[in-house]
């Protein structure tokens, strides 16, 4: 057992000892009332962040209802071996489904999760896929249908002190206060992440009482969950903008350091400011500065282009915001194809050739004049209003 990671030492076997996910777990939660009913159990998804638990929780189902349980990942399982598992146990002529639990179901493709679903449909097996993205997108809407989606919330401070507690009992550990707090702050809510960095530093710190100094050494890096293609991306980038078009500059700056810190590319960041500045706010000179933003980044770079981001986010949170230029246009393009190519007023036609100047182009039009140039159809219609 030397080898055994902490985190799949202390992984709990029942719901007893399961920490977080009150609402799922608990009393009137819909796993625990499903565990009640011996002859059945759906096929199911767990969402949720990394180290929420979404693994030891398809065990514990397994455990408790006494089924045959497989467990595979998508990252390195092809469709076929859990075909082959599945047609062995039909030989066997089991009473009841096996649990095949599918980790990171989000990266079997369309095509890989379309020849579950037969499987799935006949009830040959009880599926429970586990995925950090959202499943709307990354789980096909047949698949999706047949299974109930179970949220799994990131782990709150006191879920990881009370998983702290047992490991540190395990371990005939103690931390003092500052490196607790540090360890629970560093670990975002993810339980494996602190089990791994404190069997790290109890493995280079073997005595004594573990110090800050001795958390710092293990972590190396806070953990940081921001897939730059999966949601919490979306969220945060999301967030950033909102923050911006409220005029909020201390949650702007925020989501702006929450993007840098885990790596965004600073192009993509400086890029969503151009765009911002064209769309959200009223000045001109909005543009400039986001444009001169995104040049100071391209030729700089980090970590020093985080400044430039920094002053350029202030700059556009503070703007005054108008949204009447994006608006007129976009309530102009959706005439454009709502109505097509409607024709463009004589007057203002361009007479290049006397046969064209015959047929009435460019009659009647003066310079300067004030009057609609609209084609017939859209005459006096009114997209900018400031």
């Amino acid at each position: 057992m030397a080898n055994v990671p902490l985190p799949e030492l202390l992984r709990p076997k029942t719901l007893k000892d399961f920490v977080g996910q009150n609402n799922l777990v608990g009393r009137d939660g819909i796993i625990t009332k499903l565990l009640k009913i011996d002859s059945f159990f759906p096929s199911l998804i767990f969402w949720g962040p990394p180290g929420s638990g979404k693994t030891t929780l398809a065990r514990i189902v397994a455990n408790t209802l006494k089924r045959e349980f497989f467990e595979f990942s998508a990252v390195n399982t092809k469709v076929k071996d859990i075909e082959t598992l599945i047609s062995e146990k039909k030989q066997l002529k089991l009473t009841r489904a096996p649990i095949v639990f599918l980790d990171e179901i989000h990266r079997f493709n369309k095509a890989q999760q379309d020849k579950l679903l037969p499987h799935v449909e006949r009830g040959d097996i009880v599926l429970i896929g586990a995925t950090t993205e959202n499943p709307s997108f990354e789980v096909i809407g047949p698949l999706l249908s047949r299974c109930r989606v179970l949220i799994l919330e990131q782990l709150s401070e006191k879920n990881l002190l009370k998983i702290l507690s047992r490991a540190l009992k395990h371990l005939k550990k103690k931390l003092n206060k500052e490196s607790e707090k540090f360890l629970l702050e560093a670990s975002n809510g993810d339980a494996r992440v602190m089990l791994n960095v404190l069997e790290i530093a109890v493995q280079v710190h073997p005595t004594g009482v573990l110090k800050l100094k001795d958390i710092e050494d293990a972590l190396q890096r806070r953990q940081y969950t921001f897939d730059k293609r999966g949601e919490d991306f979306y969220n945060v980038i999301s967030a950033f903008i909102k923050s911006m078009r409220a005029s909020d500059v201390d949650a702007a700056l925020y989501y702006l350091a929450r993007m840098v810190a885990a790596g965004q590319d600073p192009l993509y960041i400086a890029r969503r400011m151009v765009v911002f500045a064209s769309e959200d706010v009223a000045s001109p000179t909005a543009l400039v500065v986001a444009n001169a933003v995104f040049q100071a980044c391209n030729e700089i770079g980090y970590p020093e282009c985080q400044e430039n981001l920094a002053a350029g986010v202030v700059y556009l949170a503070i703007a005054k915001k108008n949204r009447s230029a994006y608006n007129a246009y976009m309530e102009a393009l959706n005439d454009v194809n709502k109505l097509g190519n409607l024709p463009v007023p004589l007057k203002i036609r361009n007479p290049v050739t006397k046969l064209m100047k015959s047929a009435g182009y460019g009659d009647g039009y003066k310079k300067y004049e004030k009057s609609s140039h609209l084609p017939e159809k859209l005459k006096g219609k009114k997209y900018f209003r400031p």
